[in-house]
């Protein structure tokens, strides 16, 4: 579609009262402000008014499904389903991530998941596993992790045919140093995570090219003075410009004060807000699987299932980027730094270079905010899918 947008807009990490954004076929051509007592710019008149802040529309990391369905389910239907519903609530771009899961079930999810990416609906895949620690798995199948071999590596690599973009992983493990390797000489991103690692092996791991921190806290040991551990080392990392560290920062996952610590320690360039949303983002409580785990989301927070009752380990997110960068907006995080985190940061880490930013030459992928930052209108490829 053509059209010419107006109204304020985020640019250049400045909200400008009014601005006309025009969009060509799937690009933006031009963003031009509009300045009060000038004479306006050609199409001003005519253009079509916003009901809210034009933002650039959001980058996900890290998420297995949302809508009810999953990437994990290994279905085409399903994971095309789930991307969906995350374009729809904002992350028109976005990685499909899978979790630990037996050689050729992860096969299967791979070979799947890059003919979703030849068709365009996700931005790559991520895989969360095999090669984890078990006394940090959280919802993983502690019986399916293992050691990397680099026949398995290879073997989904080729099935993967350039669409494997991350792969998270305990660094400690043996040959954890060589999957590193291994995965920057192909071009992939690996990411420290799910991991007992200690300051000196993250350290090691940055040096032989890990640029990555999966969910920041989560999956690791808690920091300890005298045992800085995996936190420190990514924290320490991403304020040098290193890493690029992942918050689920959905009050459950990491409290709103953590998350203001972490962007006030680190910077916003490089903390990319993730939802590691599973099937119930945007659906509610329930009974649901992951990976072949049976998990139980209540009251909005999902957790493995366990025969005794008790709480499990917490199992994913149930929130969109979109809600991730509105409450961090309710916290007192102004708008521009709060949308960084979700936008611009994630695709700089991905070498997405035409997304998440508002400017010629960008992908016309877009949102319109409310006044709480969120989403009223979501634009993908030039395109509002509230006209679907």
């Amino acid at each position: 579609m053509n059209a010419t947008l107006r109204g304020p807009a985020l640019v250049d990490d400045t909200v400008l009262p009014d601005v006309l954004v025009h969009v060509e076929a799937e690009r933006i051509t031009s963003v031009t402000p509009i300045v009060p007592g000038a004479e306006l710019p050609p199409g001003a008149s005519a253009a079509e008014r916003v009901s809210g802040t034009l933002v650039p529309a959001y980058v996900d990391l890290h998420c297995h499904g949302g809508g009810g369905t999953a990437f994990t389910d290994l279905r085409e239907e399903a994971a095309a389903a789930a991307a969906a519903h995350h374009h729809a609530h904002g992350s028109t771009s976005l990685l499909a991530s899978l979790v630990t899961m037996s050689p050729r079930d992860l096969e299967r999810g791979v070979a799947m998941l890059a003919e979703l990416a030849d068709d365009g609906l996700v931005d790559g895949i991520h895989l969360e596993g095999p090669w984890l620690a078990e006394a940090r798995c959280g919802a993983h199948d502690p019986t399916l992790l293992r050691d990397p071999s680099l026949t398995e590596v290879e073997r989904l690599i080729e099935l993967g045919r350039g669409h494997i973009r991350q792969v998270t992983l305990a660094p400690e493990r043996t040959n954890g140093l060589d999957l590193v390797r291994w995965l920057t000489a192909a071009g992939i991103h690996a990411a420290v995570g799910h991991t007992t690692a200690t300051f000196g092996q993250v350290g090691e791991a940055v040096a032989a090219g890990a640029d990555l921190g999966t969910h920041l806290f989560n999956g690791m040991d808690p920091m300890h003075h005298r045992k800085p551990g995996a936190v420190a080392a990514l924290m320490r990392s991403a304020a040098r410009g290193q890493v690029t560290v992942e918050l689920i920062a959905d009050g459950v996952h990491v409290a709103d004060d953590t998350m203001r610590t972490v962007l006030d320690l680190v910077g916003v360039d490089h903390v990319a807000f993730v939802s590691d949303a599973m099937a119930a983002a945007g659906v509610g409580d329930g009974a649901y699987v992951l990976g072949g785990l049976s998990v139980v989301v209540d009251h909005g927070v999902a957790r493995v299932a366990r025969p005794d009752g008790a709480p499990g380990s917490i199992a994913g997110g149930t929130s969109h980027v979109a809600d991730i960068v509105a409450r961090a907006v309710a916290a007192g995080i102004p708008l521009p730094y709060a949308v960084r985190p979700g936008t611009r940061t994630p695709a700089r880490a991905l070498g997405l270079a035409d997304r998440g930013v508002l400017a010629p030459g960008s992908r016309a992928d877009l949102l319109v905010l409310d006044g709480s930052a969120r989403p009223r209108r979501v634009m993908r490829r030039g395109r509002w899918l509230d006209a679907d």
